[in-house]
């Protein structure tokens, strides 16, 4: 088997963002929660199947706390990116913010770490791309990833 090519993590970067509308939300206006665990995995999927260069499938999803509501007419701007790689997983950190369109203020919502595995096309899991680590700071991310899978390999064993 030929060695995949690795890959920068930049290039995994994705940005989603939506207005969030009133059939998003509760009757005071609160963003439903699960709207936003669907944009989560929406923009986690994307960067993940970015540097697979194949489908994946969403394996864990990390517990995610709600630090600020989002109301009807915020825009939701959820960011992902890959942090870690094993032989056919990804661990990909997602943040969301929520903006008002109309002063442009910013405030960070939630955060959360999810798991994909790459597919080949018999829907088998395949090998993905190395991660090409250049900076402090993406070795910190995947030094952080790294724990972070150990803690849940040891979980699963359970």
């Amino acid at each position: 088997m030929t060695p995949l090519q690795g890959k920068r993590p930049a290039e995994s970067n994705t940005i989603l963002s939506r207005m969030m509308n009133p059939s998003d939300a509760n009757p005071l206006g609160i963003v439903h929660g699960g709207e936003i665990l669907k944009m989560v995995d929406e923009a986690g999927g994307l960067a993940a199947m970015r540097h697979a260069g194949s489908p994946v499938v969403t394996v864990r999803l990390d517990s995610m706390t709600f630090l600020e509501p989002i109301y009807v007419g915020n825009l939701v701007i959820v960011k992902a990116m890959v942090n870690w790689v094993g032989r056919t997983s990804m661990e990909v950190g997602i943040r969301v913010e929520a903006e008002d369109p109309m002063t442009g203020e910013r405030t960070h919502t939630n955060s959360a770490y999810a798991v994909y595995v790459a597919l080949d096309e018999q829907g088998r899991p395949r090998p993905v791309p190395p991660l090409i680590i250049e900076t402090e700071e993406e070795r910190r991310r995947w030094e952080a990833a790294e724990e972070r899978q150990r803690i849940r390999l040891a979980q699963a064993r359970r």
